[in-house]
């Protein structure tokens, strides 16, 4: 084999290939960039409806050109308890039939106007100052990148057609019986399982396709396997996670491998429908002006004709499959609290996805914040010490720490990206959102250690103090309840964040000076006094904390 033949092969192929995905990601930015908080607005609308779930899985998946970011998203949310498997398993389905969106991009029989779209799109990127149209711009780059990639990738293969040492290795794979279709789909999906990209693996299989290099048959065995190797995106996220986020990854797998092998057993009679579908004969695959183009679409065909069956036969079981997959993998005996953030990286590249991801862990620090205080007011004066509970909520306050450390970190790598002024302007709220909810968690455990030194040093509190911070402590739960509602509704609480707050600094004033009257009337001991006036402080400074996340709902500075 000619090395210097060979070297230029690699070199047009991998420089195509790098330009192939570059291009995958600027059109998956402009995308996400031009819809705005309506991706967003998509991942909320799962709900335990089938069709919905699947509807939003090929929607968000069309727009980010990636279900492996999809489905490292939702295993994420399956982490953090904030979907369920059954919701999972209906958004997976849609984003494996989004995911072949790609290779009907390719169908544009555009491909020479590859290099020319990527010009023009640039010079509207480069001096355009509208995010808006910088976005458009973008996405248009993203995809003069993509075809002028697959048209180098092309290129670098057709030698390939008059090498006799390729030729005869080849020739191992080929789809002619069905040891031959396992070995083709067991090579699909290992490279793409190194590779970690679907997209990647899709545009070599059609360059190589397209060229003639291989047939039609062997492409798709390829893509078939393609669809298995998708899937360890997912598992390798997994790893270190719960079992419920395990499960996610496990159904991707099922669900994949029963398609493939389902696909397989029927290889002969799927082809025979391919071609009767896009009228091929065994010569028009290779041949001709319009050969290539009937490859392509030949290929995008197949791609979405087998993910449309996977939602045919897995959509009305995902309640059954659900169940399955729980009693094979069944949650074991752990903390009560098994949560620590999952904000995987993958994420930075769809700010519109890491941001709702980061949002999904702030509704999780507000609700560990309810628990706490739900906890607090079950300790507070106690006849008896509960050490489980003083656990539990110190143990919250521990894992909120950490949120909001992986949050800030998560953000800060999101905003070093290419990504728009909405994007920061959120990004920033919820930085300072993090930092008031783990405030919030390290005075509610402020409140609790007081309440121990007064038990340890045997102080006893009068009864109306018991009873007045009671009163203080409902109203600050309260508060906090209602912070957290307009957090989850993204609702503008601004003025009545102002005056409930009000209220509530003028209630812990009422009981401090009532304090104070006990104390000058000997009423109570004055070592009391070295602690109750911090308790009543600490339910003020909870209040201000949670007004500052009303200040970001208003997107006050």
């Amino acid at each position: 084999m000619d090395t210097t033949l060979l070297m230029e092969i690699i070199l047009r192929v991998g420089g195509g290939l790098g330009l192939f995905l570059l291009g995958m990601k600027n059109m998956s930015e402009g995308m996400q960039a031009a819809a705005g908080n309506r991706l967003r607005a998509m991942i909320g609308a799962v709900t335990n409806n089938r069709l919905m779930a699947c509807g939003v899985g090929l929607l968000v998946t069309c727009l980010i050109q990636s279900s492996s970011v999809t489905t490292v998203m939702l295993v994420g949310f399956a982490n953090a308890g904030l979907m369920t498997l059954t919701q999972t398993i209906g958004v997976i389905l849609g984003a494996d039939l989004g995911t072949t969106i790609t290779g009907w991009i390719l169908v544009l029989k555009i491909g020479k106007y590859g290099l020319p779209l990527l010009g023009f799109s640039a010079f509207f990127f480069l001096f355009s100052k509208d995010d808006r149209w910088r976005s458009i711009a973008l996405l248009f780059m993203g995809l003069g990148m993509v075809f002028f990639g697959l048209e180098l990738m092309k290129e670098g293969f057709l030698p390939l057609r008059d090498m006799p040492e390729f030729i005869a290795w080849f020739s191992k794979f080929t789809p002619d019986t069905y040891w031959g279709v396992i070995k083709c789909a067991l090579t699909g999906a290992g490279i793409t399982a190194i590779v970690q990209s679907s997209s990647a693996t899709l545009g070599i299989t059609i360059g190589l396709a397209s060229t003639g290099v291989i047939n039609f048959e062997t492409a798709v065995a390829l893509v078939l396997g393609e669809n298995i190797g998708t899937t360890i995106t997912a598992y390798l996220a997994s790893l270190g996670t719960s079992k419920a986020a395990k499960r996610v990854a496990y159904a991707h797998i099922f669900i994949k491998i029963i398609g493939v092998c389902f696909m397989i057993s029927i290889f002969p009679w799927y082809i025979a429908l391919l071609k009767n579908i896009l009228h091929f004969s065994p010569l028009s695959a290779i041949a001709g002006d319009t050969g290539p183009f009937n490859v392509i679409k030949g290929i995008a065909v197949s791609h979405s004709i087998f993910n449309l069956l996977l939602i045919a036969g897995f959509l009305p079981f995902t309640t059954v499959l659900a169940k399955l997959l729980t009693r094979v993998f069944p949650d074991t005996v752990a903390d009560e609290i098994p949560h620590l953030t999952y904000l995987d990286v993958r994420m930075l590249n769809t700010p519109a996805l890491g941001l709702e991801q980061s949002r999904k862990e702030l509704l999780f620090m507000a609700e560990s914040i309810h628990k706490m205080m739900v906890l607090l007011r079950d300790g507070l004066f106690a006849e008896k010490p509960d050490d489980e509970l003083h656990r539990k909520i110190f143990r919250r306050e521990e894992i909120l720490d950490n949120v909001q450390k992986e949050i800030t970190e998560f953000l800060g790598g999101l905003l070093s990206g290419n990504v728009t002024h909405e994007v920061i302007n959120e990004a920033r709220g919820q930085v300072r959102a993090a930092d008031e909810y783990e405030s919030i968690s390290d005075y509610i455990a402020g409140i609790l250690k007081m309440q121990i030194k007064l038990r340890n040093n045997r102080l006893l509190v009068s009864p109306e103090g018991r009873e007045e911070l009671f009163q203080l402590h409902d109203a600050t739960a309260a508060y906090l309840d209602v912070i957290a509602e307009a957090f989850t509704t993204r609702a503008d609480i601004y003025s009545q964040a102002v005056g409930q707050g009000e209220e509530l600094t003028r209630m812990m004033k009422t009981f401090r000076d009532r304090h104070l009257e006990r104390l000058a009337t000997g009423k109570i001991s004055p070592l009391v006094s070295l602690v109750m006036p911090d308790m009543l402080s600490a339910y003020r400074r909870i209040k201000d904390h949670a007004f500052n996340i009303a200040e970001v709902l208003a997107g006050e500075k």
